[in-house]
């Protein structure tokens, strides 16, 4: 009987981590308003693991009475082949949808390694990226104000607004050095930005986010308290949109915005002419 919490499994295969393929498979699967459920699986580099993954899938397809969808990023072509030919499932193989066309169109090979990891780990951009990282999480929260002219980027808002995981996105997707600084009742006493953000006002971007949203995460860290309240919210909110209006920060609310959306702007606001 299928299942009525969802109406489709989807599965994400791969070689590798399976990453690439989750992330592929989820932005098409987010075009079509039904609830499904997503089942990674990563490191399938053998003829035996993927008997094994063709027995899951097809079990799936038993027990809910509709075939379940597959995305694939596999460069074993016997493991392609074995998922291709015994699945009972719609199958959508990464690969052969836009790497051999491309190879066609360019007249060369792919290099068609499995993850890649070893020639990733060796490069330069993935350093600067490990490095980025180490920076965003000691800089986050504005626990510290040494090495703020390193920064990409310096995010401002009031406690919980989104700047903690928008840094380490931007960290560990484009390699960025972020810094975050929270702007705290002190800091609207006086009326102006922190005095160790002053010098880098150009690398600055605002956070906010409706008092509401605000109160709901705040209750689930801390709830009923003060910090929490949805007064409180709607001030802190108020006085920090104010002085970073007064200042002429760029900023954007963060409240139905994903942090990949957050991100993008940021990048186009910050940054126009970087090349990523």
């Amino acid at each position: 009987m299928p299942n009525t919490r969802y109406l489709r499994t989807v599965f994400f295969v791969s070689d590798g981590t399976g990453i690439t393929a989750e992330t592929f498979g989820k932005s098409i699967m987010a075009q079509f308003d039904i609830p499904v459920r997503y089942v990674r699986l990563p490191f399938i580099d053998s003829l035996e693991k993927a008997r094994k993954v063709v027995e899951q899938i097809n079990t799936v397809a038993q027990n809910e009475g509709v075939r379940p969808i597959v995305f694939t990023t596999l460069v074993n072509m016997d493991v392609v082949h074995v998922i291709n030919a015994d699945t009972h499932a719609v199958v959508m193989d990464m690969f052969a949808t836009f790497v051999n066309p491309l190879e066609r169109e360019l007249g060369i090979k792919s290099h068609h390694r499995v993850g890649r990891f070893s020639d990733v780990a060796k490069s330069q951009a993935y350093r600067d990226r490990m490095e980025a990282i180490n920076f965003s999480l000691m800089h986050d929260d504005g626990q510290m104000n040494k090495g703020l002219e390193e920064s990409d980027v310096i995010l401002i808002g009031v406690s919980r607004s989104g700047k903690t995981p928008t840094s380490l996105y931007l960290a560990l997707q484009y390699g960025l050095k972020v810094s975050n600084y929270p702007l705290i009742p002190e800091d609207f006493e006086r009326r102006q930005l922190p005095p160790s953000l002053l010098p880098f006002k150009a690398k600055l971007f605002g956070l906010t986010i409706q008092p509401d949203r605000l109160s709901e995460i705040r209750n689930e860290r801390r709830p009923g308290s003060r910090y929490a309240s949805l007064e409180n919210c709607r001030y802190e909110v108020a006085e920090a949109e104010s002085m970073m209006r007064r200042a002429g920060v760029r900023w954007l609310s963060t409240t139905t915005k994903s942090i990949e959306e957050i991100a993008t702007t940021i990048l186009q606001e910050v940054m126009p002419d970087r090349d990523y």
